[in-house]
């Protein structure tokens, strides 16, 4: 289930104020070990120029320039989130783009990292062109995202987190129940880790790789150009 640019710009508005509380509450903190893990794999390349596609509130950002030191560039649908990403970190540069259709120019960076973004996608395929676009040859794209498990128990006590848990607490703490009744359905469409991986290399990606985290609650690809 993905939402239109202009829905999906309006419901990260509405949750921007609440976005990070509930998420370190939702996935009970394990999201920065996540994050944390996933960007070290772009050690190695030692890149210099970084794209953080879906930014959100800039966290993703910060992580991306203490452990690559390297120039970051966030990029997000949403004013209202980047509004808290810019006071997070001043020193960085924030800006409106929809990553299906960027403004940058061909080969703009090393490495583009998106984090719990594209499954929000209109069209999956469109956004890894684009990233495909925008990196420079031998460039790497990193991609961390959520999914369903599908396997026993795992799957079992997705269902119960996801219909019972999560709605409630994200109701409750960010009074926005559309939200967080699309964030388990979004989930529940993003395509599993092998079928992903085929459409990286159908874009033109080569080297894919994927590690899933917690039996494939959230997975992190790489591949290069």
């Amino acid at each position: 289930m993905a939402l239109d640019p202009l829905t999906n710009r309006a419901m990260f508005d509405r949750i921007a104020p609440t976005y990070d509380r509930l998420n370190h509450l939702l996935s009970l903190g394990i999201d920065r070990r996540w994050r944390e893990k996933s960007v070290l794999r772009l050690v190695p390349f030692a890149p210099k120029r970084v794209l953080d596609a879906c930014c959100g509130t800039g966290d993703f950002s910060i992580l991306l320039r203490d452990t690559l030191h390297a120039s970051v560039t966030g990029c997000d649908l949403s004013e209202g989130m980047m509004a808290i990403a810019r006071e997070k970190a001043p020193d960085l540069t924030f800006e409106v783009q929809d990553c299906l259709h960027m403004t940058y120019p061909d080969a703009s960076f090393d490495v583009v990292a998106c984090a719990y973004g594209v499954r929000n996608f209109e069209s999956l395929r469109a956004g890894l062109q684009e990233f495909h676009r925008v990196l420079q040859g031998g460039g790497h794209v990193l991609i961390l995202e959520l999914s369903v498990p599908r396997r026993w128990p795992m799957m079992w006590g997705f269902w119960l987190y996801s219909k019972v848990f999560m709605r409630i607490v994200g109701r409750l703490v960010s009074h926005d129940r559309t939200a967080y009744e699309y964030l388990p359905e979004s989930m529940a469409k993003f395509p599993q880790a092998e079928e992903v991986k085929r459409l990286l290399q159908d874009v033109g990606f080569k080297k894919v790789s994927f590690h899933r985290y917690i039996f494939g609650l959230s997975t992190c690809f790489l591949a290069e150009k």
